[in-house]
């Protein structure tokens, strides 16, 4: 086929507007594509966006369901509520780690000015650990509060890894947006995704050193996973704008 596959996606883009069909991602405009250097799509990022939002909002909410409500012999309410502090842990965790990455990936995509396939895909991974964390912290709050001391590390580490996956999902769009300085927007420095690199890296480490940590103290490995994310939450904007102050 002589103008290859990208004239296949303009010509079906174009059929579909012309037939009424569902709003695309934005305004399309000619780049350089994703695989290398050939021309591509770029799209607007609203509508990557919105679906990130959509599917975090929905992750988030999920982690609610672990919280049971106390039943049983009336008068043990209060030990009930007590009885389940792994859980409200676990979800203190799993509800800042996922804020966490809400408001990383707002301020990344304020910092991307258009997107095309490898961004798209890239998300996509993003969100995938995002939105199975609800499993690994049910897991976990389970095997705290009822397990034997191998069903907890065996629990901490599947929490450790989806946590550690995160990590490198992002590590993995930092390294493409630094590749690619045609995806950003003019303002954003030089490098900046360079440096954020290190962060994401950081993401990886600190869920292993968590899982170690829990091996002969699994309550402690809970605190970590707590306050790891909120090194996130201090540092969301990126490393480099605030040594650029």
């Amino acid at each position: 086929m002589a103008d290859g596959w990208d004239g296949v996606v303009d010509r079906a883009a174009g059929a579909s507007g012309e037939a009424g069909g569902a709003p695309n991602a934005g305004p399309i405009v000619r780049g350089l594509g994703a695989v290398g250097g050939r021309p591509g799509l770029l799209f607007e990022s609203g509508r990557v966006e919105a679906f990130s939002d959509g599917v975090l909002a929905i992750a988030i909410t999920l982690l609610a369901l672990d919280l049971k409500v106390p039943e049983g012999t009336p008068g043990t309410v209060a030990r009930q509520l007590l009885t389940q502090w792994p859980a409200y842990v676990a979800y203190l965790a799993s509800f800042v780690y996922v804020g966490v990455i809400w408001v990383n990936h707002h301020a990344l995509f304020a910092r991307v000015g258009k997107v095309n396939g490898g961004v798209l895909w890239r998300n996509l991974i993003l969100l995938l650990p995002a939105s199975i964390l609800p499993f690994p912290t049910a897991t976990l709050a389970y095997a705290m509060q009822h397990g034997t001391l191998a069903d907890q590390r065996a629990a901490l580490a599947l929490y450790g890894l989806v946590a550690a996956a995160m990590g490198a999902t992002w590590l993995l769009m930092f390294f493409y947006l630094d590749r690619h300085r045609e995806l950003l927007r003019g303002d954003v420095p030089a490098g900046f995704f360079r440096e954020e690199r290190r962060r994401a890296a950081l993401g990886i480490l600190s869920p292993v050193i968590a899982i170690a940590i829990g091996v002969p103290l699994p309550g402690a490995a809970l605190i970590v996973f707590l306050l790891v994310p909120i090194f996130y939450v201090v540092n969301a904007e990126g490393w480099t704008p605030r040594r650029q102050r």
